[in-house]
């Protein structure tokens, strides 16, 4: 990896929303990829979410880093949560996870910056997702990149992106009990 004031890994979790959140970062970070998603389910729309990130990574010479899929794993970390309705504690366990892993993969490879592609979504709380990535910050290095892609129609503009590079778009967050 380059050594660069502004290295910064970025989690992800699908393309059809963290492709344009990539085009923009890379304006002004050196941005590797992160899949880091053991909450996706059933095991083919991981590897579609994860097939989809290799494209990209290929197509625009991304850094990619993969982690091995583990869905007991994270089962065992949100059980009692099951019946939680989406956006509660379930959700939070979950982004906390998947950020701790983020920051500790970052501080682990020298990262200046880690954030998360989660904030785009309107069916996810950004305002939690950023104050778990702030406390995540408080606690170790590297920086959270503090910032809710949601905004100035960040997820409008990913969706038109996504359709021009013809990327698959799942139609739920991704665990078994968000699936509609």
């Amino acid at each position: 990896m380059e050594k660069h004031l502004n290295n910064l890994l970025l989690h992800t979790c699908c393309m059809s929303c963290g492709a344009n959140i990539v085009k923009e970062l890379t304006k002004k970070y050196n941005v590797t990829l992160y899949f880091y998603n053991p909450n996706i389910f059933p095991k083919y729309e991981y590897n579609k979410r994860l097939n989809e990130v290799k494209k990209i990574s290929k197509q625009f010479n991304y850094n990619l880093i993969t982690e091995d899929y583990n869905h007991n794993y994270w089962k065992n970390l949100i059980k009692g949560h099951e019946s939680d309705k989406e956006g509660e504690d379930r959700c939070k366990i979950c982004y906390t996870d998947r950020l701790k892993k983020t920051r500790n993969k970052a501080n682990k490879l020298k990262f200046n910056y880690f954030t998360t592609t989660l904030t785009i979504s309107p069916h996810k709380k950004s305002s939690d997702i950023l104050e778990i990535g702030l406390k995540l910050e408080k606690t170790n290095y590297p920086n959270f990149l503090n910032q809710n892609f949601k905004k100035d129609n960040g997820y409008l503009k990913a969706t038109i992106l996504a359709k021009k590079l013809g990327l698959y778009r799942q139609n739920y967050c991704g665990c078994e009990f968000s699936i509609n």
